[in-house]
């Protein structure tokens, strides 16, 4: 039987995701050398190399990306077996990796993290924010044991609860405070600011405002909700957001909101997580969690 440990396949598992030793290192928590050396030794088990190396960057073999993808099993399937025993006490704890959007995340994470500590005073949450096919490739190879995500996914092997819906709101320089809310035809023809290629919100966004494969006559992007509402503060253009959004950006910028006329652009919040998992009725429970409805007064937009 040959000796190979499940350090050495966290490494390699990092090494062939980051294809830099030095970033691999760091999300592996461990000296570049040391992950090397154990890389170095997991090559000389086998019997073949396992990576290409060019200077600082690395890239598999043949061979290694053949077992890249059984480690991916491995390393799931035994992440599973920790899963399996959270799973068998009667109190739910451990570590729970979630997965969030940034268009939700900042607005979210602060009410179903103190919900869930509250109800789950063991749970160790663990939170990552990336964009929507990050983090269903996480979530396919086991890094992630759900995520909240705009819906659909329509992923086979991903069980898709939804939590809520809500609608996208108009952000405008203060001086259209009033204005008639311009239709989608309309708006397809002013300066949009949009999110970067790669959020769902960004195609959101733009089926609403276009037709078929059209685009914006004047098309402007972001790296956030922040950003963007501070450059249409600034004069440069509109945008939309979700409403959970309006409370926290639109506080420091001069700007008006407004609801759009019906139908109104909206999407669909939901939890997914894997068909497979040992947690899914704990995760099941979780959901209602998050999607239960903010407790007090109406924290709405104010729309003007």
């Amino acid at each position: 039987m040959m000796n190979i440990t499940l350090r050495q396949l966290g490494y390699f598992d990092a090494l062939a995701r980051h294809g830099h030793f030095g970033r691999a290192a760091e999300a592996s928590s461990v000296s570049q050398p040391a992950l090397s050396m154990q890389i170095k030794e997991l090559e000389q088990t086998l019997g073949t190399p396992l990576f290409e190396r060019s200077g600082r960057k690395v890239s598999l073999t043949g061979f290694g990306e053949i077992f890249a993808e059984r480690v991916r099993d491995i390393l799931r399937s035994v992440d599973e077996l920790g899963a399996l025993a959270r799973a068998s006490r009667t109190e739910f704890a451990g570590r729970l990796r979630i997965g969030v959007i940034p268009t939700i995340a900042p607005y979210l994470l602060p009410r179903i993290v103190a919900s869930l500590t509250k109800l789950y005073p063991s749970l160790d949450i663990r939170v990552r924010e990336s964009i929507t096919p990050t983090l269903i490739r996480d979530l396919s190879e086991g890094r992630l044991d759900a995520a909240i995500v705009a819906l659909p996914v329509s992923e086979p092997s991903f069980e898709e609860v939804a939590l809520f819906t809500e609608s996208f709101v108009l952000v405008r320089p203060e001086a259209d405070r009033g204005k008639p809310v311009p239709p989608p035809e309309t708006l397809a023809q002013m300066k949009l600011l949009l999110l970067e290629e790669g959020h769902c919100f960004r195609e959101q966004a733009l089926s609403f405002c276009g037709t078929g494969n059209a685009r914006p006559r004047e098309l402007m992007d972001g790296s956030s909700l922040s950003t963007l509402v501070q450059m249409v503060g600034a004069g440069i253009g509109v945008t939309l957001i979700p409403e959970m959004a309006v409370p926290v950006e639109t506080r420091s910028a001069p700007v008006s909101i407004a609801a759009f006329e019906e139908p109104r652009p909206s999407r669909t919040i939901g939890m997914i997580w894997r068909r497979s998992s040992p947690i899914a009725p704990q995760l099941m429970s979780i959901s209602r969690v998050v999607g239960a409805p903010v407790e007090g007064p109406d924290n709405g937009p104010s729309l003007r």
